[in-house]
């Protein structure tokens, strides 16, 4: 079957006991055991649950993996990820991902004893340069957050294998519907599912997803032995938001190109224009490879640093200025002062995350309004005589 046909049907088949269309949720923390250690398949929800199940082996199938898990947050499945690195280990950290992972590994992993370097995972030679001898893990995003980098992941891939590596991509911004890292050579999928997967900002989780039996039994444990497990309600949320995801992508991607075209077009008041498919950038070629279309992200710079981009912000009216991304809704926020700012000042400028870049999160409302919407505010932020 092709994607759009097992997004609405992988993990909601109806249900075995009635016959529901919609699947029950299974709020249940303890199952009935018939005999000592005869159960049938369920003993307790941390362990395992079946509404959790269906979403764990939906995700997997839309990634085009053999294995997925689900978590309560996308920090918990990053932890669990992390968690297969031991004391002494190394980690290659691309220059450009989520605030919250750079924290994650700078003051949660480093007191376990697990060092990381951040590298311009663009190029090889960098990559090269970088490895140690108990380098373990390459760690990437693509589209980055926030600068929407797209790193090639093919190419990164088959690097992390010479060097027997484990590739962990972060999957969030594309989603399973736009690119699918597994195929292009990564070994673990993450994701926050809070996010585009469950599409309507109404629950907060985590997914990993792998073909390595391996690499899938020791998260497992993982999952089972640290708990940060999600609840039966927000399984359901998630598997209700994949059963759309076809259609909300395309609507994300054609309304964020919209908005990328005015923003390119009106050089008095934007410096730079960042987004997967914009024609003659330094993403465009790598990104038409990976990805089926541009999502629903994009970054830019305003030119007048942080007073224009707080003026920017500000002024929106379709937009609402907050974190997170994903939903339905249209987003827009300040990396450095919102999402980003547990990065070190002088890292983030390190990176290119400076005062005048906002990051929004196109939704699917009518192209039109979001388009004014985005004109009226740059109006405001930047008068030009």
């Amino acid at each position: 079957m092709r994607f759009d046909t097992r997004a609405v049907h992988t993990g909601n088949e109806p249900d075995e006991l009635t016959g529901a269309v919609t699947p029950p949720i299974y709020t249940s923390s303890t199952f009935a055991q018939a005999k000592i250690g005869k159960t049938k398949g369920y003993e307790y929800s941390r362990s395992g649950n079946p509404t959790r199940a269906r979403l764990e082996r939906a995700v997997a199938d839309l990634e085009g993996g053999k294995f997925g898990l689900a978590f309560s947050s996308g920090l918990a499945a990053e932890t669990a990820v992390a968690g297969l690195l031991g004391h002494g280990d190394h980690v290659l950290i691309c220059n450009d991902v989520y605030g919250g992972t750079f924290r994650l590994f700078n003051q949660v992993f480093s007191n376990f004893g697990v060092a990381f370097d951040r590298v311009d995972a663009r190029d090889p030679e960098s990559l090269e340069r970088a490895v140690k001898p108990r380098t373990k893990m390459v760690w990437m995003e693509s589209p980055t957050n926030p600068l929407m980098l797209v790193l090639d992941i093919r190419k990164v891939a088959k690097f992390a294998r010479s060097r027997g590596l484990t590739l962990a991509v972060d999957n969030t911004f594309a989603s399973p519907c736009l690119q699918n890292p597994l195929k292009l050579g990564a070994t673990v999928v993450v994701h926050s599912t809070t996010k585009y997967i469950g599409g309507h900002s109404d629950l907060v989780g985590g997914a990993v997803v792998t073909s390595d039996r391996g690499v899938y039994d020791k998260l497992k444990f993982l999952q089972n032995a640290t708990g940060g497990v999600p609840g039966p309600f927000d399984c359901y949320l998630a598997l209700r938001g994949l059963r759309t995801i076809h259609l909300r992508m395309r609507r994300h991607s054609e309304n964020a190109s919209a908005i990328v075209e005015v923003l390119s077009k009106d050089r008095a008041r934007v410096a730079e224009v960042r987004y997967p498919f914009l024609k003659g950038s330094e993403n465009y070629r790598v990104a038409r490879r990976q990805m089926s279309a541009g999502g629903g992200m994009l970054a830019f710079r305003v030119k007048g640093g942080y007073p224009a981009a707080s003026r920017f912000l500000e002024s929106l009216k379709v937009f609402t200025m907050g974190e997170s991304l994903g939903g339905v809704e249209s987003l827009a926020e300040h990396p450095a002062r919102m999402t980003h700012a547990s990065i070190p000042e002088a890292e983030r400028r390190r990176l290119g995350i400076t005062d005048d870049l906002i990051r929004l999160s196109v939704g699917v409302e009518d192209p039109d309004d979001l388009v004014e919407d985005v004109r009226t505010a740059l109006k405001a932020a930047v008068p030009v005589p």
